[in-house]
């Protein structure tokens, strides 16, 4: 289950996400839909419950209680469930957090994305690197035994020393889990104006692969396990929310702007909050671009999620699952991959190496 909570401080000049400025009226009528929303969906079961933003820990420990109390009342939610909050450094205390564990979170991760104050502040964030190296502390304080942090590589006039500078500094904190991203600059984000005035550059394409190899290999030094291209964890702190996303899984989601796939369907819900209270008000539908995906589109998107994870993709579950051969499919495209080096292929398991990875979009599109 994800459920978005869609607001904000502030806006960071580089966001494409579903979000909006913090109003309280509006985020109590907006809780008030969101529990309608779940406890009115269809029952089922459930192993994982993320809450996404927006900045969730805007709210307080009672009101994610509220929505999580409604999950486990709409759904047969496992009694080990992940339960992850994400989390701002600035919006964070010993006391929210003790809030946030005692109301059933049992994960929490930061959007540090940084731990340069220049870089921060160049990415319109409000937190400084020692608050975010405070909310760390603080998290483990309050009880959470497993944390997660982003960082966001390739950021305008970042070198590659800098970018390890960060790397190393979040292993000194010890979380349990890293994102890594790359950062995209979206043509109508500020960010993009503001990098042309100030003349900033991301760093040449041979720079980007650097700061990536160069990371995972002092993060396997530092004891983390890289599971996705993106992410790394120690052992038994796999992101199993996440891991549904790339295993070919179900999920719903609950909220303005929510994704969800179920049983070969996708949709999303209306983007805008005020438009998704009224509808859930009115008992108007709510989901838009419903699609059902044909079996060739499943095929491919079961291959180009699952590639993404370092196991490699089990492809006999996925032709017993589709009643196909997928290699008789993609095989003759995908030869080139493998004689380049970025691809190994078996019987059983096709993995991208780490070359690969980077290259991860050019392999990819061969299911698309």
């Amino acid at each position: 289950m994800y459920v978005h909570i869609p607001f904000c401080s502030a806006i960071c000049n580089y966001c494409n996400f579903n979000r909006g400025l913090f109003d309280n009226d509006l985020k109590n009528r907006y809780l008030v839909a969101l529990i309608e929303e779940i406890r009115a969906a269809t029952t089922g079961r459930a192993d994982t419950i993320y809450f996404g933003g927006g900045t969730p820990s805007l709210l307080t420990g009672a009101e994610i209680g509220a929505v999580i109390d409604a999950c486990r009342s709409a759904f047969d939610v496992a009694p080990d469930a992940e339960i992850t909050i994400e989390a701002n450094p600035e919006t964070v205390s010993v006391q929210s957090l003790t809030g946030y564990r005692e109301a059933g979170a049992n994960r929490v991760s930061f959007g540090v994305q940084s731990f340069r104050d220049d870089e921060l502040r160049r990415l319109s964030r409000l937190h400084g690197s020692d608050r975010a190296a405070a909310a760390l502390a603080e998290a483990r304080q309050a009880g959470f035994d497993n944390v997660s942090l982003d960082l966001m590589m390739w950021l305008p006039g970042q070198t590659v020393a800098q970018w390890l500078e960060s790397v190393d500094r979040a292993t000194t904190l010890d979380p349990d889990h890293l994102s890594l991203y790359m950062l995209e600059v979206y043509p109508n984000a500020p960010l993009k104006e503001e990098m042309a005035r100030a003349r900033w550059s991301q760093a040449p394409d041979d720079d980007v692969a650097d700061m990536y190899t160069r990371a995972m290999e002092q993060l396997e030094r530092a004891g983390y396990a890289q599971y996705e291209i993106s992410n790394v964890a120690k052992p038994q702190r796999r992101s199993r929310h996440n891991l549904k996303y790339w295993s070919d899984g179900d999920w719903l989601g609950f909220g303005c702007g929510a994704h969800s796939t179920l049983n070969g369907t996708r949709w999303k819900n209306v983007s805008a909050t005020d438009d998704y209270v009224a509808r859930i008000g009115e008992r108007a539908p709510i989901a838009t671009d419903i699609r059902h995906l044909t079996e060739h589109e499943r095929v491919g998107e079961a291959l180009f999620t699952g590639l993404r994870l370092s196991d490699g993709l089990d492809v006999r579950a996925v032709n017993e699952r589709y009643g196909t051969d997928v290699w008789a499919q993609y095989g003759q495209r995908l030869e080139p991959f493998v004689e380049l080096g970025l691809l190994e292929v078996t019987a059983g398991c096709w993995k991208l190496t780490r070359e690969g990875m980077l290259l991860a979009h050019e392999v990819m599109s061969v299911f698309v």
